[in-house]
């Protein structure tokens, strides 16, 4: 059926002018959203030949659902299927984006505040080299606790800051990308990709931690080895004295206590859902409505507008909401893909072309070089379904391994992953320089700490 095989050949197209958003310069949230309304469009117009193709598994189950509805005509049954999967993919789609809404919420709070100034304040060296490694390590652990996509927001103003000459920032910034997806591959909110894998029970969040720290440190620690001899060994230009993002109205008291409560909430997360199964976005809502009371109450009596921009009804306006919009767009675009039963015919493939599945794993890893993470990763969830047992099952090698793979391959090229792309826009790094000269680096780093997640597990 024709519209059946359309649907991956726009999917494909879709992503393809993600990767290509500085070429063909349309922004890749549109191109997301537009992508999900086509395939579901099409699935909506075509639901009963679509039936006909995948008929056993999906009308079986929603009939068990709704057996008053086994005298409905096809066509009736196929167009209220397709619109309860709308709905419950929605639905599904929708705390992951309620998660990074209010985790972008949070660093915003905290940056107005100049909480992340006490970073700068704490590097006291002016070696070049020394400074690289300080801030790479930085952003490897910071990344676990933020995200890779505002750990780089910040680490990047940090270095703007401290390293003045731009050809010695650009390395700087290249290996802060790295850093940060290094630092994201081993934790459950280090990266979109690895809360999916979270909030859908592939991986637990002290299992991640605890098996992809060490081949992630691994990773980083042989790619900063070698991007080191691309500085001299000498001293920066200018002192360290740059204090990043402070605010001249904001006590220090309660600056520091945002801080504390921001990045604290943010901790929380993985433990509240592991203690008590808080799910993961209501965790990240519980710590923006803490430092709504306290930013409110601390705030109520200013007319000052610099001061009214420190609350956190200002904060949603310079959220990124364009980033939402393509994570809804690309998440929406999988579900269309998963009901229709594409991502299991895909899946078939992979399992007969590789044998192995840690082989699949590392090759999905290399495609997220020049493919969106998000969307490979959503799309193998719904290729692999979890198991109760055995090589797809909680918590596997398989899902593991993905999530390094799929985050740390992400640095490979510089448009793979969304730090990159971020600090692409940030430092205008050309495709062209990163390719040349952090490309073997990371390829060398990547596989290096596969090589001891495979020796260790």
């Amino acid at each position: 059926m024709f519209f059946y095989y359309l649907m991956p050949v726009i999917f494909v197209i879709g992503i393809m002018g993600i990767a290509f958003e500085d070429v063909i310069k349309i922004n890749k949230a549109a191109t997301a959203v537009g992508m999900s309304i086509l395939l579901w469009l099409i699935f909506l117009l075509n639901a009963e030949q679509f039936f006909l193709v995948n008929p056993p598994k999906h009308i079986s189950e929603f009939m068990a659902m709704f057996p008053e509805l086994s005298e409905m005509p096809l066509h009736e049954l196929a167009f209220e299927f397709v619109e309860l999967k709308l709905v419950r993919g929605l639905g599904d789609v929708a705390t992951t984006l309620f998660f990074v809404l209010g985790s972008m919420a949070i660093i915003d709070i905290v940056d107005s505040h100049g909480g992340f100034g006490i970073i700068s304040q704490s590097i006291k060296t002016s070696n070049q080299r020394v400074l690289l490694w300080m801030l790479c390590f930085i952003t490897f652990f910071m990344s676990m606790l933020l995200g890779n996509l505002a750990t780089v927001i910040v680490l990047i103003s940090i270095a703007r800051k401290l390293v003045p000459e731009r050809n010695t920032r650009l390395i700087f910034s290249s290996m802060i990308i790295i850093a940060a997806n290094a630092g994201g591959s081993c934790s459950p909110i280090g990266d979109v990709t690895t809360l999916l894998l979270w909030t859908g029970g592939n991986v637990s969040a002290l299992h991640q931690v605890g098996s992809l720290i060490l081949p992630s440190l691994v990773m980083l620690t042989v790619s900063l080895s070698l991007a080191t001899f691309m500085l001299p060994p000498k001293t920066l230009i200018i002192p360290l004295t740059a204090d990043v993002g402070e605010q001249t109205k904001v006590n220090p008291k309660i600056r520091k206590v945002v801080l504390c409560v921001g990045l604290g909430s943010l901790a929380m997360v993985p433990i509240l859902q592991t203690l008590i199964q808080l799910p993961p976005f209501m965790g990240v809502l519980l710590g923006l409505v803490a430092l709504w009371v306290i930013t409110d109450r601390k705030y109520a009596d200013s007319d000052d507008e610099a001061v009214l921009n420190l609350r956190v009804q200002r904060a949603f306006s310079r959220v990124d909401i364009s980033t939402i919009f393509f994570f809804l767009g690309i998440l929406m675009s999988v579900q269309a893909l998963i009901v229709t039963g594409q991502l299991a015919i895909m899946a078939n493939f992979l399992s007969d072309t590789f044998a192995d599945e840690n082989t699949i794993a590392i090759v999905l890893g290399v495609l997220s070089s020049f493919l969106d993470n998000v969307a490979l990763v959503s799309a193998t969830m719904g290729m692999y379904p979890l198991q109760e047992a055995g090589v797809f099952a909680a918590d596997s090698s398989f899902w593991t391994l993905l999530a390094y793979c799929a985050v740390t391959g992400g640095s490979i090229l510089i448009i793979g992953s969304a730090a990159g792309v971020t600090v692409m826009g940030m430092e205008k790094i050309s495709f062209g320089y990163y390719l040349k000269r952090f490309t073997p680096l990371v390829l060398l780093g990547f596989f290096a700490g596969i090589i001891v997640y495979m020796l260790l597990f």
